[in-house]
């Protein structure tokens, strides 16, 4: 489910014009992609009851937990000052993200709007921009926390699967011959 609407969305985006770096979307759908395959790895390894498939559906599932439980955590713990060196980072290594965030914005350079720069905001015809620093960051900490808090819930579900995954895997295959060991 989490793998079709992370594919869903990067769609979405690329399809309405939110987003135009395909780097991004990207990576968005191959992490989408790759999680609908471990989840049909575990559907396959459950229906057959093989303990191989299981086992490996456990162990990248549980991967997959740390990695997520470890960014859901900093993307909680940051703080505004950690936030703001943090976006600007990512707005002086990308052009393409630079682009989307101004034209939707509509606000030009992060700090301070320089009439000598090039824009793609509406608002630079009539040399009347505001810079973009204030209104990410006026959204950036509520998009943190709501990233944070669905990646934990996410990730409890991911562990849950794990202890699910090992109980069912040390079960007996009820179809198998009774006589046989495991």
């Amino acid at each position: 489910l989490v793998s079709l609407l992370l594919i869903g969305i990067a769609a979405w985006g690329i399809g309405f014009g939110l987003i135009s770096s395909f780097r991004v979307v990207g990576v968005v759908i191959a992490v989408g992609v790759f999680l609908f395959f471990i989840a049909l790895v575990g559907l396959i390894g459950a229906v057959k009851h093989h303990q191989v498939l299981l086992f490996f559906y456990m162990i990248i599932l549980l991967l997959v937990f740390i990695v997520q439980f470890s960014v859901s955590c900093a993307c909680l713990a940051l703080n505004k000052e950690q936030q703001s060196e943090l976006l600007e980072v990512g707005w002086n290594n990308t052009n393409s993200a630079r682009t989307d965030i101004e034209r939707n914005l509509n606000c030009c350079g992060f700090r301070f709007f320089n009439p000598n720069e090039t824009c793609a905001s509406d608002c630079f015809r009539t040399r009347q921009c505001k810079p973009c620093a204030p209104i990410i960051e006026e959204y950036s900490g509520m998009v943190l926390r709501f990233v944070g808090g669905i990646g934990l819930f996410f990730s409890f579900t991911e562990i849950l699967g794990v202890w699910l995954t090992y109980r069912y895997r040390n079960q007996k295959d009820p179809r198998a011959n009774p006589s046989a060991f495991l």
